[in-house]
């Protein structure tokens, strides 16, 4: 068969990923943080999009505060001859104008008092800030006011000032309390350090004890087990089986209460003592200081209860950017463009920033109408609380809203829902489903672990609920379980075992193994 060359037309349908579908594609599954960072970046960028104006006006826009030129009367503008006109400035003319006696102002032999041209701005400047709480704006500003909050470096670095002089030991110290964490700890190693600063270990580890010295109680500490001997050390408690008991402290994370006798060498009695005595201790002594501030979560659903009894479910309207297209800018510029490159560039922008605001939009509608159908699933949540969790996955969303599982999947992720018991991510909706034991409907995996949870909140120090005994419990409650299944949501919860849990409590009711 001869090789030979022709041409066919065929007819296909395929998915082409466009720059705009997978800008589309990007924002969807955006957060709120990061959606206005990535709308902020297009309004550098692009110079036809601008904000939109709040319902009420720009009040504060140059606009909205120049008078009405077609308005304004020839009697309100300011005469030229305004300073002829009151050009009289002896003291009678002075005093008839203001109608004030000057006697009780300026000294009575007409000696002014000289203020220095160079200082006068200053000083109206200093009145001004007094005036408006620092602020540059007319408006008065109570924020001003207030101190700013006194950090652990600013503390610690004001006791290294005055506890070591010499200015080589300072810089070490200064060193060292730059890798102290927010809990009060030294995340550094100490020969690294001695490298860096070029001194020896053991000037390190010398103005290391200095600065374990400070106040609070135990900062500057390397591990717990250092802090906690800090702590007991200025409490003159650290005696040898005290020091023991630190030394082993992970077995008292385990509640082996009968191998730490053991090794302390006290009874049941001494060994509570001393458990109390380190429960008192504080275990992150720079915490008393506060961390730095938690951005806390904006939600981008609003879930209410309706006047009829159902659920009334809105966008937050602070989480949506609004973006306008300027038509009235493109106009103007398109008609002051000359060469191909400048139209090029200006129907490049006018493209890209209607398909973002067709994009925002898009997004918008997809997030209300997908958390719009994830309630109608939850509703007994919302009505009755986290054990009337119903197993839901992205399938039946997507099936019911008639869009593609992995449209669901981006739509959820990093977005949040304010309701009435609080405030979720939307992936908490979505659980697995447990078979229930009596064959009727299956329980959530979500409302398993509550139920769980509530069981061993509820258990006494004499009757601690084994792994075993909860699937016995659960079982009798409908819930068909296997042991290895509640083991593993219980450590997902961080419950210990039966075992540890009977040694805490024991412990905590001054009951001795």
């Amino acid at each position: 068969m001869a090789l030979s060359q022709k041409l066919e037309i065929r007819q296909s349908q395929g998915l082409v990923m466009t720059p705009q579908l997978m800008q589309a594609i990007k924002l969807l599954q955006l957060s709120s943080l990061d959606l206005t960072a990535y709308v902020e970046a297009e309004l550098e960028t692009n110079p036809l999009l601008e904000r939109e104006a709040s319902a009420d006006g720009d009040a504060g826009s140059p606009e909205a505060d120049a008078p009405d030129e077609s308005t304004a009367s020839a009697d309100d503008a300011p005469s030229d001859t305004w300073m002829d006109d009151n050009l009289e400035t002896s003291r009678e003319a002075i005093e008839g104008q203001l109608d004030a006696d000057l006697e009780n102002v300026f000294p009575a032999d007409g000696e002014m008092p000289t203020i220095s041209p160079r200082n006068e701005p200053a000083q109206a400047s200093e009145w001004a800030s007094v005036g408006n709480g620092g602020g540059e704006s007319g408006d008065y500003n109570l924020e001003a006011f207030a101190s700013s909050e006194h950090t652990l470096a600013d503390h610690l670095t004001e006791q290294l000032a005055l506890a070591i002089p010499d200015p080589a030991r300072r810089l070490i110290g200064a060193y060292l309390l730059d890798l102290v964490d927010e809990a009060g700890y030294v995340t550094g190693d100490l020969t690294s350090v001695a490298e860096k600063l070029g001194a020896t270990l053991d000037e390190v580890e010398s103005v290391l004890a200095v600065l374990q010295t400070f106040d609070p109680s135990g900062i500057c500490a390397r591990n717990l087990a250092e802090c906690l001997a800090i702590q007991l050390k200025e409490r003159d408690r650290f005696d040898p089986a005290m020091q023991a008991l630190i030394a082993n402290i992970e077995l008292l994370a385990k509640r082996d209460l009968a191998t730490l006798r053991k090794i302390c060498g006290v009874d049941d009695e001494d060994i509570t003592e001393m458990i109390a005595e380190i429960r008192r201790l504080n275990p992150k002594p720079g915490l008393v200081f506060g961390s730095s501030l938690v951005q806390p979560v904006v939600p981008d659903v609003l879930v209410r209860t309706g006047p009829d009894g159902g659920w009334q479910v809105e966008l937050n309207s602070e989480t949506l950017p609004r973006v306008l297209i300027n038509q009235t800018y493109y106009a103007a510029v398109t008609k002051s463009a000359r060469s191909a490159s400048e139209k090029t560039y200006l129907a490049d922008c006018l493209q890209n920033a209607t398909w973002l605001v067709r994009a925002l939009d898009q997004r918008a509608r997809t997030v209300l109408k997908v958390s719009t159908e994830i309630v109608r699933q939850q509703d007994a949540f919302f009505a009755y609380g986290v054990q009337h969790l119903r197993p839901l996955n992205l399938r039946t969303v997507a099936d019911a809203i008639s869009m593609h599982e992995s449209t669901v999947s981006r739509v959820t992720a990093n977005k949040y829902m304010a309701t009435p018991r609080g405030i979720f991510e939307l992936k908490y909706f979505f659980t697995s489903a447990i078979a229930s034991a009596d064959g009727g409907n299956a329980h959530s995996a979500e409302a398993v672990r509550d139920r769980i949870k509530r069981l061993i909140d509820a258990e006494s120090s004499s009757d601690i609920l084994s792994d075993d005994t909860i699937v016995e419990k659960l079982r009798e409650a409908g819930i068909d379980i296997a042991r290895r299944t509640v083991a593993k949501y219980r450590e997902a919860m961080r419950i210990p075992s039966s075992v540890q849990r009977r040694r805490e409590k024991q412990t905590a009711t001054g009951i001795a193994i």
